[in-house]
């Protein structure tokens, strides 16, 4: 069958074969199939969507286009986790720690940032000294070692996803629950372990705006995780203001140690908390009250903080940042935002912020970019939070050459003021899990 054929069959709706989809994709990295007749393949996609079988074959062929990754050598289960994106989410580099004083190892592979979005890996660069280019054999055996390691990914995994990515944003079709949850999924997959959770960020700073698509989103995702043998649990969490107060690369990192030293911010705190014990739940039962009073334990009696400190070491980075932060880059310029006017935080958004942070210097818009990893944005008031006038609302640090004063003004334009006090909306929406 042609890939006209292929496209015709999905254009009026006609579930494709998982023979049909494998030589679709197949076809497509090898350049048989265009650009041009994907994108119409994709935008058919769009409109008539896929059901559980063909998102598992793509998935699949998704998979089966580049190298897996064996991860089965670290001591003990494989746990891994990953966010949909946001703001000032540092989890990563606080659960990580967590879960190895807990005694459960974590070795990860993850991202850079782009647009609005922060990655691990360049907070992680923030660090002097660290590495984060380690081949497979170097993660496991520093996760042995540390009890925790994360790197970039080094091998050729998922090239057909790399292709599809590129075309779907260029061709308005990233927005597809079936392409978004292969896309995701085969790159988790790719990488063999034992148990997987999904952050699934929902609101204004994250990719799914909406409570009942997200939710969508996590059931097909969940779904996939479990078929393909790996225990998952997606959770649901708001994303409608920044997490936590920092939104930058050094500033974060700055951040994830005082949360690792219990001084974190309440709402990024909880939420490490939440998704460390629902890894643990996931990976060996227990009870959950008594896995979370011991995570609170070793957040606060330093243990979560030493193991930060060694992940940091023996990945070539100055553990002193533990308890000097004065050796993370800092910004050439900075300057305090000053409030005009007395009321609450109504509204804070969290795309906003970070399209700010990146203008400063923080973030990238193609892959190309060069970061200052000084720069960012602290914010000094959240939602809830009562403003006088003259109160600092924000503490901007930006590269050389950029306008201080026109982002100070974009700040004050974004921050919503007012007379009543806004509600926080509960952080943790929902989970989801396997069969329900």
């Amino acid at each position: 069958m042609s890939i006209l054929d292929v496209i015709e069959k999905k254009k009026h709706g006609v579930r494709l074969t998982d023979e049909e989809i494998r030589k679709t994709i197949e076809d497509y990295v090898d350049g048989a199939v265009k650009d041009y007749q994907m994108s119409a393949l994709l935008m058919a996609i769009y409109f008539q969507g896929m059901d559980r079988r063909e998102t598992f074959s793509l998935t699949r062929s998704m998979i089966d286009s580049g190298d897996t990754v064996d991860l089965n050598a670290i001591e003990g289960p494989v746990l891994d986790k990953h966010s949909t994106g946001g703001v000032g989410d540092t989890t990563t580099l606080i659960i990580g720690p967590l879960l190895s004083a807990y005694g459960l190892p974590f070795g990860k592979m993850s991202g850079r940032g782009l647009g609005h979005t922060g990655g691990t890996l360049d907070k992680l660069e923030a660090i002097p000294g660290f590495s984060v280019n380690l081949s497979v054999e170097g993660i496991i055996e520093a996760t042995n070692t540390a009890g925790i390691a994360v790197a970039g990914q080094t091998a050729n995994i998922t090239p057909a996803d790399k292709k599809l990515y590129a075309l779907r944003d260029a061709t308005g079709t990233v927005d597809a629950i079936p392409l978004i949850a292969s896309s995701i999924m085969s790159k988790k997959l790719a990488i063999l372990g034992d148990c997987l959770l999904l952050d699934v960020k929902v609101g204004d700073g994250a990719f799914m705006k909406d409570e009942k698509e997200a939710h969508a989103l996590a059931d097909v995702l969940v779904d996939i995780g479990e078929n393909f043998g790996r225990k998952t649990i997606a959770v649901l969490t708001r994303m409608e203001e920044p997490l936590g107060r920092a939104v930058g690369n050094g500033i974060e990192i700055r951040e994830a140690i005082e949360t690792l030293r219990g001084e974190g911010p309440e709402d990024l705190t909880e939420l490490c908390l939440h998704l460390a014990t629902k890894l643990i739940l996931l990976a060996e039962g227990g009870e959950e009250a008594k896995i979370r009073a011991r995570l609170e334990s070793l957040l606060h009696d330093g243990t979560a903080l030493q193991k930060f400190r060694d992940f940091v070491e023996n990945q070539g980075g100055d553990g002193r940042v533990v308890e000097d932060f004065s050796i993370l880059p800092r910004a050439q310029e900075t300057l305090e935002v000053v409030s005009d006017r007395a009321g609450y935080i109504q509204a804070l958004p969290a795309s906003e912020i970070g399209i700010l942070s990146r203008d400063l210097g923080a973030g990238r818009i193609t892959m190309e970019d060069a970061l200052d990893l000084g720069s960012g944005i602290y914010l000094t008031k959240k939602v809830g939070d009562a403003v006088r006038e003259g109160d600092v609302l924000a503490v901007l640090y930006g590269k050389p050459g950029v306008d201080m004063k026109a982002i100070e003004q974009r700040y004050l334009k974004t921050v919503r003021i007012g007379e009543e006090k806004s509600k926080a909306l509960p952080l943790i929406i929902d989970e989801v899990v396997y069969g329900h």
